[in-house]
């Protein structure tokens, strides 16, 4: 990993794209101002995680409503 390389991939092929759309979906909506260049590594960590956390408690949030039988927001 020291060449670089990210260990970090999406389990569903595909995904990726949609992945990185939402991360700046909740970036916006927290009011992180994502890099203009797509390069995170130069913004703080602390900006970072949150984007992340919120990202992880938004896909509980629609897992647990899927589960429960809860009609939620669906992807055309």
């Amino acid at each position: 990993m020291a060449n670089g390389s990210s260990s970090h991939r999406a389990l569903v092929r595909g995904a990726e794209q949609a992945l990185d759309q939402f991360k700046y979906e909740i970036a916006q909506e927290i009011g992180v101002t994502p890099p203009a260049d797509g390069y995170w590594g130069d913004m703080p960590s602390r900006q970072c995680g949150a984007v992340g956390g919120h990202m992880v408690r938004r896909m509980i949030e629609l897992a647990e409503q899927r589960l429960a039988g809860a009609p939620g927001p669906r992807n055309p």
